[in-house]
């Protein structure tokens, strides 16, 4: 076996896939990449048994076989080469030879038999996205999502696939977030739950890229196929709460303020609040919003007014600060809306502009009981 490849090639594709990789596995093999060569075609992959990601390069060679490379080393080993051709050959002592402009290094190799193969999906359903779509939906959701383990369907983000639109959800009791596009759609309704890992791996890979993602899944694993990169992962079992109830219909009480405004007073204010409430006060009478938060056990307390625009009966209503700012954070609006009914009940915000045609952010966060 032998083959020449290009080192800043295979660094970045390893460098995509080896996100995949557990530093802790229970089995051996996967703290390697598996490097199958078919001619001059070199697919590599990475793999922590739920989640599987691969990449095919071009390479010189005319051998066909596959060996399995341990990942840390390979990695930090490329990472030191300025851009040049890299030759690898596999010796008799069951070591591979990695060939440089200034030198030789051994790495021990594993049969690539032993690497776990990839799950084949039958019978899918299939949608395609543009890669920058579906890294937005990421982004926009992922934060909201939960990592309580007694109710794993809540640690995910559930895709929501109709022939008139997409919908991703995320919520962890606390704070819930609904994305929707009206511009694309699938051809069948279909709705799972995608697990928080393999999201972040394609929302970094997939931030600004044009190119078309083809989504297959059926009713345990989804496929994401795009230019020359494979992610295959096993969905999460388990029944979505649902979450059209939690959301108020009737909120006659509504904010509309600056975005960035409201978000640096929210930041500041909540310095001075209690470490395990979190909790800041809005008081909205009239056109003005007062944002108060106060920690009894340290006498430290802090106050801003805001002007704003309102409609409704003067409140008052307590949130957690970082649900807030977290929302906040993640919306890309000049001017943000906050409606809401009681205290009691969740507020609705969403964005009032930043928005693409056909694009929708619904955001809700539940208040905190305040102590009068």
């Amino acid at each position: 076996m032998k083959f020449i490849v290009s080192s800043g090639y295979l660094l970045k594709h390893l460098q995509t896939i080896g996100g995949v990789i557990n530093s802790n596995n229970t089995l051996p093999i996967l703290d390697n990449f598996l490097f199958d060569l078919n001619k001059d075609k070199l697919t590599v992959s990475a793999s922590d048994l739920e989640t599987t990601m691969s990449a095919t390069l071009d390479v010189e060679s005319d051998a066909t076989e596959s060996i399995a490379i341990p990942a840390r080393l390979l990695l930090d080993t490329l990472k030191t080469f300025p851009e040049q051709p890299l030759t690898f050959v596999k010796e008799d002592n069951h070591t591979l030879e990695l060939s440089s402009n200034h030198g030789k290094y051994a790495l021990a190799y594993a049969d690539g038999t032993e690497f776990p193969k990839a799950v084949e999906l039958e019978d899918p359903s299939s949608t395609t996205l543009t890669g920058d779509v579906l890294a937005t939906a990421i982004s926009k959701t992922i934060f909201a999502t939960g990592n309580d383990d007694l109710r794993p369907v809540m640690s995910g983000v559930f895709f929501q696939f109709a022939t008139d639109g997409l919908t991703f959800v995320a919520t962890d009791a606390h704070k819930l977030v609904k994305y929707s596009r009206e511009d694309v759609s699938a051809s069948q309704t279909a709705e799972f739950i995608m697990p928080k890992k393999p999201l972040t791996l394609l929302k970094g890979i997939l931030a600004g890229n044009d190119s078309d993602v083809v989504i297959e899944y059926n009713e345990s694993n989804a496929k994401f196929t795009f230019e020359n990169t494979v992610l295959i992962c096993r969905l999460i079992d388990g029944k979505y709460p649902n979450y059209e109830a939690v959301i108020p219909k009737e909120n006659p009480n509504v904010l509309t303020i600056d975005r960035t405004q409201f978000l640096n007073s929210v930041r500041r204010v909540s310095i001075f609040s209690n470490k395990t409430t979190h909790q800041v006060r809005l008081k909205i009478a009239g056109a003005e919003l007062n944002i108060s938060a106060e920690d009894v056990d340290y006498s430290n307390k802090a106050e801003e007014r805001l002007t704003c625009d309102y409609q409704g009966d003067d409140m008052q209503i307590g949130f957690n600060s970082r649900f807030l700012t977290e929302m906040l954070n993640n919306l890309n609006a000049t001017d943000v809306k906050l409606e809401m009914s009681l205290p009691n009940r969740a507020g609705i915000l969403t964005p009032q502009d930043g928005l693409d045609e056909g694009e929708q952010v619904t955001m809700l966060v539940m208040p905190v009981m305040l102590n009068s």
